[in-house]
């Protein structure tokens, strides 16, 4: 079994960066892709960004380009997500998301396997 440990959510104010850290813990497990996902209270769930072993991406949506940046170490099998200049709009809860096949990685449909997801509220 394959679970996803997510921390470093919280509350910041407007214009400040949080760090968000993924790790996979259980079986020995070899991801193709990490993402991190977020879903606002009355929203669907969307991407946010994702990292593969392959030489493209990262990947971001337009909403975080330029100011979030996903990086992984590859000692600690850890995937983060820095985030910066962070606006009201970015309050979600923000779900680590780990696939193991090849293939698109935008899309919630093709993660098998996600983290509980961890709160991120930016006040105003």
């Amino acid at each position: 079994q394959v679970q996803l440990v997510e921390s470093g959510g919280g509350l910041v104010q407007v214009g400040g960066s949080l760090r968000l850290s993924c790790a996979p813990s259980g079986r020995t497990f070899s991801w193709y892709a990490m993402a991190w996902f977020r879903q606002a209270p009355g929203k669907e769930r969307e991407f946010v960004a994702a990292v593969t072993w392959s030489p493209t991406g990262p990947y971001y949506a337009d909403s975080v380009k330029g100011r979030f940046t996903i990086s992984r170490d590859n000692a600690k099998n850890t995937v983060y997500l820095q985030m910066n200049g962070l606006k009201p709009e970015d309050t979600a809860v923000y779900y680590c998301a780990a696939k193991d096949t090849i293939g698109g990685v935008t899309a919630i449909r093709n993660y098998d396997y996600w983290g509980q997801g961890t709160q991120v509220t930016v006040s105003s």
